[in-house]
C-alpha cells in the first residue's frame, strides 16, 4: 500500500476532533502537551514548533504548547534517577493541569515512557489524544481520541503523522485568523 493510500483511509472525524479539543483548549487558555519517542519525539517538537509560533496571529492570545521532548537535561536527569518509562509521566505531573491536553505520537501505541505519560495524564484529568498506527496498541484504551493510521508500515505511519499534525495545525491557524479578524 502506498502512502497516499494510507492517507486517503485516516479517519478524518478522529482529525476533525482532535482539531476541536485543541481549539477548546486554546480558547479556555489550556496548555498542550506533545511527546513521543524517536522519530515521534521529531515530530512532537515540530508540531509544538509549528503551533506555538505559526498559530500567532495579531494580538489574538496565543495558544500554550509544550514539547515534552525537549528539555533534554530534565529528560536525562529523569531517565538516570528514576527510570526512562517515567520521562513524560513527571513532566505532566509537575506541569499539567486539569483540562489541559496530552497529545502522544507513537507509532506502536506501546511505548512504556508514552503509556505512563498518558496514564500520569488521565490521573490529572487532561485529556488524552493519541497519534497511533498498526492496531493502536495500548495507547488506544488511554485516549479520549485516537487517530490509527491504518497501515503495519512504521514509516507510512510516521508520514501520516506529519501529515495529520500539519492538517490540524493549518486548522488552528485559520480558525485563529478568523477569530482575529473578527
Amino acid at each position: 500500500m502506498a502512502v497516499q493510500d494510507v492517507l486517503a483511509h485516516l479517519d478524518h472525524q478522529v482529525v476533525d476532533g482532535v482539531i476541536d479539543v485543541i481549539w477548546r483548549g486554546y480558547e479556555e487558555g489550556r496548555t498542550l502537551f506533545v511527546f513521543g519517542n524517536g522519530g515521534s519525539a521529531a515530530l512532537a517538537s515540530h508540531f509544538a514548533c509549528d503551533i506555538g509560533k505559526g498559530t500567532v496571529a495579531g494580538r489574538a492570545k496565543r495558544l500554550k504548547t509544550i514539547a515534552l521532548t525537549d528539555n533534554v537535561a530534565l529528560i536525562t536527569a529523569w531517565a538516570n534517577d528514576k527510570a526512562y518509562e517515567e520521562i513524560f509521566s513527571e513532566q505532566l505531573e509537575s506541569l499539567a493541569e486539569k483540562g489541559d491536553i496530552a497529545l502522544a505520537i507513537s507509532g506502536s501505541g506501546n511505548s512504556p515512557n508514552v503509556i505512563r505519560g498518558l496514564e500520569a495524564g488521565r490521573r490529572l484529568g487532561v485529556q488524552t489524544l493519541v497519534l497511533t498506527g498498526f492496531a493502536g496498541g495500548r495507547a488506544k484504551t488511554l485516549a479520549d481520541l485516537c487517530l490509527i493510521v491504518p497501515s503495519d508500515s512504521m514509516q507510512h505511519i510516521e508520514d501520516a503523522h506529519l501529515c495529520a499534525t500539519h492538517a490540524i495545525f493549518l486548522a488552528i491557524r485559520q480558525r485563529m485568523m478568523l477569530n482575529n479578524a473578527e
